[in-house]
């Protein structure tokens, strides 16, 4: 058992921003397994740092724990138009992965948001909120993943007409995820290509996605569409960041060498996650490799 001291001091290490990321995303990710109200409260007293990287993945592993006592700080930081639109994307997200029918009016409401990443997030929780009303009691079926994610995934099991679904912009998004977390879970190169070739769809909020579900496949096949995402400048940052923790998690030779080119990008939230790929990276890639494994497998990355 862990006692509230303990807690407490990782708390304290989350929201110092004089620690290192890498500390503060350990200390994050210690306090999404461990859930309950004190974890909670100190994920949300983070929400008033500087890094929309760190606000990003705090919003995430409140999601993810499914505790419908996250539920105000999200809802609030969603409202919020001053944070950044990666951060109030992944707190529309986060409202929809706990699953709480409460808030589907809410995220309705949003899904009109003028920033056209936050409105198809909440598009997609609305999808998965009234998915869930009509397949009671699927949220808890087991998938070869950890994660909860924003659209179940599709019954086709044919890679070639997953592929041609993801890629088909007629068709509705939450479809399209659909499609790509059933890509993701059928696993293999041929899948991976598939899902690689996603990062040229026209939705950044899909192409952010893609860089996500390819870090959960850690499938080598991916490595050269990552590193290209990643390199162009004039990609969304949320895609480039996705891209990055993506290779983090691959973790090999040319992964490296695509982060550290980018370990000083001008845009932070790329750099920021350049930092901590590249710490991943090296804790996989090395003998001390507990801590990488532990935050892939809290990210759901990783069967």
């Amino acid at each position: 058992m862990v006692t509230q001291q303990e807690v407490e001091a990782i708390g304290q290490t989350l929201v110092d921003p004089q620690q290192p990321l890498q500390a503060r995303f350990r200390a994050l990710f210690t306090l999404r397994g461990l859930g309950g109200p004190d974890a909670i409260d100190w994920i949300s007293r983070a929400f008033e740092d500087s890094s929309a990287l760190l606000k990003h993945e705090l919003a995430y592993c409140l999601g993810q724990m499914q505790d419908s006592r996250a539920i105000p700080v999200l809802v609030n930081i969603l409202r919020d138009t001053h944070q950044d639109p990666m951060v109030r994307h992944e707190a529309g997200e986060a409202l929809g992965a706990i699953g709480n029918p409460e808030v589907l009016e809410l995220l309705k409401q949003y899904a009109s948001d003028p920033v056209v990443e936050v409105a198809e997030t909440c598009q997609l929780a609305v999808g998965r909120l009234e998915w869930l009303k009509q397949h009671p009691g699927a949220a808890a079926a087991a998938g070869p993943y950890l994660s909860v994610d924003p659209a179940p995934p599709a019954e086709e099991r044919d890679v070639g007409r997953l592929r041609e679904l993801l890629l088909d912009e007629a068709q509705p998004l939450f479809e399209r995820y659909r499609a790509m977390f059933a890509l993701r879970n059928a696993g293999g190169e041929e899948a991976a290509l598939a899902l690689a070739a996603g990062l040229r769809c026209g939705s950044a909020l899909l192409r952010h996605e893609v860089g996500y579900v390819l870090g959960q496949l850690q499938h080598e096949a991916a490595v050269p569409a990552l590193a290209a995402a990643l390199a162009l400048r004039s990609e969304n940052p949320m895609v480039r960041h996705e891209c990055a923790e993506a290779l983090g998690a691959i973790a090999r030779p040319a992964c490296l060498a695509a982060l550290r080119a980018h370990a000083d990008d001008p845009e932070r939230v790329v750099r920021e996650s350049c930092e901590v790929a590249l710490d991943v990276h090296a804790h996989l890639s090395g003998p001390a490799f507990q801590y990488a494994d532990a935050l892939l497998r809290l990210r759901g990355e990783g069967p």
